[in-house]
């Protein structure tokens, strides 16, 4: 069985019966989570909403590890766009803001740092010079990933939203940029749900950046396709995400798996602990692969020989 370190999404802790919960409290809740032992925040939104106190001695003090620090750019300031945004000064703060970010990182041994680049992108035909965006885009990704060699940073991408055309839309689109980026510590990080929205293949996405050593982050959620749904794992698509961890295993990934979910109209320490549970259970299910099967079936390509093997894996035999 692979072992993972399982964190997950602080905000769903947040509120509680309509009412703030204080970050302290929240932290504490994630703690009690069996399983979860680490959380990812994001920046700078975590840490201007802490009111005032120190979130990451917070996380420490509930026992909880900090294994990633989320960009977000949130504001109106950003509406246009992040490292693309047309006007210069705008760029330089977005870019100044994840640099922030790498730096209070290798201050606080955290060595990952995921830029979510949501604001860059457009929206209509001829909108923008999409040669020029593209090289705003590897400058700023290459200048945040140049501050500290000892800090990992990772795109996460994603088709759509807010912009309805993004500008890191795929795992092609990721893998093209860490090339042009050309650094060793620049990658990719793996969302579910924005995989399924690209119309990929999650396992498929991931062995292309796992052959490449790029696959930096996985977030873990489900959904139906069309949006971030964010719902539990393995509720609407338990073989793409069994087969996305069989592939994780067969390239070695490590690192954290992070539970990206919006828990609106559940209990989320339930859901996180049913998270856990899922992983757990798709493990075991891998530890029992009939490997020789499944060269077999792969040496052939043969889908109802593949459909036949993963039905008798998780339901067992049926020769009737």
């Amino acid at each position: 069985m692979a072992e993972y370190r399982f964190a997950t999404r602080l905000n769903s802790f947040r509120t509680r019966g309509g009412s703030r919960v204080p970050v302290a409290d929240a932290l504490q809740a994630v703690a009690a989570i069996p399983g979860i032992s680490a959380v990812e925040l994001n920046y700078p939104q975590h840490f201007v909403a802490s009111e005032g106190e120190d979130i990451l001695g917070l996380a420490g003090k509930a026992g909880l590890a900090v294994t990633a620090l989320n960009l977000r750019f949130d504001g109106p300031q950003f509406a246009l766009g992040a490292f693309t945004h047309p006007d210069a000064k705008s760029r330089e703060e977005a870019v100044g803001i994840a640099i922030e970010a790498v730096d209070r990182a290798a201050a606080s041994r955290i060595d990952h740092v995921i830029l979510w680049m949501g604001p860059d992108g457009f929206d209509y035909p001829f909108q923008v010079d999409y040669r020029a965006l593209w090289a705003l885009e590897i400058e700023g990704f290459r200048r945040v990933a140049a501050r500290n060699h000892s800090v990992r940073v990772s795109v996460e991408y994603k088709p759509s939203d807010p912009r309805r055309v993004s500008l890191i839309r795929s795992m092609s689109d990721s893998l093209l940029a860490v090339a042009d980026v050309g650094l060793p510590n620049f990658g990719v990080t793996l969302d579910l749900c924005h995989a399924l929205m690209a119309g990929e293949q999650p396992a498929q996405a991931a062995a292309l950046a796992m052959t490449r050593g790029k696959l930096f982050g996985v977030h873990l959620n489900d959904g139906y396709g069309p949006a971030d749904d964010g719902m539990m794992v393995g509720s609407v698509h338990p073989w793409h995400i069994l087969e996305l961890l069989a592939e994780m295993r067969r390239g070695g990934f490590g690192g954290t798996i992070y539970f990206d979910t919006f828990p609106d109209r559940v209990d989320p320490a339930a859901e996180a602990a049913a998270n856990v549970a899922t992983i757990r259970r798709f493990e075991r299910l891998l530890d029992r692969m009939p490997m020789e099967a499944l060269a077999r079936v792969r040496a052939t390509q043969d889908g109802v020989a593949a459909t036949r093997l993963i039905q008798a894996l998780a339901f067992g035999s049926d020769d009737g």
